[in-house]
């Protein structure tokens, strides 16, 4: 196993997933570079919306938090899904 396979750069795509509170409507994807937008509830009965795909790079990622911050969305989490550094190992 090499470890330069498992190293992740600020610089490339990675796939993500955010969770925020609250329903996002669909038709938000495009503000959110494309993003499949999918709405669920917990087990407290609160809706989350979860936005997932792949981000360009970290400023891409830093980009899309700030819109969630500009729509006064509460987030929930921000997860960094399997890359394909990570499955090709």
């Amino acid at each position: 196993m090499n470890a330069h396979n498992n190293h992740l750069s600020v610089d490339q795509p990675l796939e993500y997933q955010i969770r925020v509170q609250g329903r996002l409507e669909e038709r938000w994807s495009h503000w959110f570079d494309g993003l499949e937008i999918t709405i669920e509830g917990d087990s407290s009965g609160r809706t989350i919306t979860i936005l997932s795909g792949e981000v360009n790079d970290q400023a891409a990622l830093h980009g899309l938090l700030n819109r969630i911050r500009d729509l006064n969305l509460l987030l929930i989490s921000v997860q960094l899904l399997e890359s394909n550094n990570q499955r090709s190992v």
